[in-house]
């Protein structure tokens, strides 16, 4: 693996699963691959799961992990080219990304989009700009589109809690994707994410509902079955991801604050005993309920612990593909 910013970047998404398990049962099997290796950690938003995770699993490898706050701690970076830098920015990514580029040997970057203009959102210009020239393996802890390693930690602890299932013992699963209220426009990222993750899987029945004006984009639902019936979709359910996600096509835009769709044990029981699923942060009683959150169904804490079985497991395909060219 030479990055990590999406499924795409993924040769085998099943053995990839495994082997962040394996890691889950022995951590430090592998604590001399990233021996002498330096990965530095950027943040242009805030992060606590992400941060902390990929930290442990760095050192879990034996690497040494480097944070940096660019928003709060470095100067205001500039993306555009042939920029006449007259105004806040201070320094270009040209001049910036190749001096970290020798400084680490794995660059992450974390940067959430504007919600003010989808095609500059959905070009990726940050995190494409660090890869062009930054010149080493990039991991991304959340882009303006997409949260890979949220989303190979949700398939994770879908993997593992079928397993510890024997009702799901040679099943096809039922997952659902489910818009939940906000106070706020939140980005599609994790939506868009988990709904690439699930199709390039395969292995599940998945269903996206959400209300009128929030389907997300193509490129990412393509194989999903899509429905405004919330019911419905959460009828024989298997597992439920709640997430919510501010307007595509009227980009950023909350076309809905409908307090109904929260998910409540009322609606829970109309799925199969179904698990449910955050990324986390959530607000409780807005987002979900507390008593799906502090319930026996809530697969919320052990998939947030995952997040370092993820990311040490993407580390070490790294680590090995610049092992191997070394060599």
């Amino acid at each position: 693996m030479k990055q990590f910013i999406s499924v795409k970047d993924v040769s085998d998404v099943n053995a990839l699963v495994k082997k962040a398990l394996a890691y889950k049962a022995d951590p430090l099997v592998d604590k001399a691959l990233g021996a002498n290796k330096r990965i530095g950690l950027l943040f242009l938003n805030p992060s606590l799961r992400t941060r902390l995770s990929t930290q442990v699993a760095a050192q879990n490898l034996g690497m040494e992990p480097i944070v940096f706050n660019v928003d709060k701690e470095g100067w205001a970076l500039e993306f555009t080219e042939g920029a006449i830098m007259n105004g806040i920015t201070v320094e270009h990514i040209k001049d910036a990304a190749p001096i970290l580029g020798n400084y680490f040997d794995v660059l992450c970057i974390r940067t959430f989009p504007s919600l003010q203009n989808r095609e500059d959102d959905y070009a990726e210009k940050i995190i494409h700009q660090f890869i062009k020239y930054a010149a080493i393996p990039v991991i991304s802890l959340e882009s303006a589109t997409l949260h890979p390693l949220q989303s190979l930690t949700d398939l994770i602890t879908i993997n593992e809690s079928m397993a510890q299932n024997k009702q799901l013992t040679n099943k096809k699963p039922k997952i659902v994707l489910t818009w939940a209220p906000h106070i706020k426009p939140i980005p599609q990222c994790v939506a868009n994410s988990f709904s690439q993750w699930m199709t390039a899987w395969g292995e599940a029945d998945f269903v996206i509902t959400h209300p009128e004006g929030y389907e997300l984009s193509e490129e990412y639902t393509n194989g999903a079955t899509i429905t405004n019936n919330q019911a419905a979709a959460l009828k024989d359910a298997d597992f439920v991801y709640v997430k919510n996600w501010s307007s595509f096509k009227e980009y950023g835009k909350v076309a809905c604050t409908d307090a109904n769709w929260m998910l409540t044990n009322e609606k829970l029981a109309q799925t199969n005993n179904a698990k449910v699923m955050h990324c986390l942060p959530v607000r409780r009683n807005v987002e979900l309920s507390d008593e799906i959150l502090d319930g026996t169904n809530s697969l919320v804490t052990k998939e947030a612990s995952n997040r370092v079985w993820a990311a040490q497991a993407v580390l070490a395909e790294i680590l090995e593909s610049i092992n191997n060219k070394i060599k």
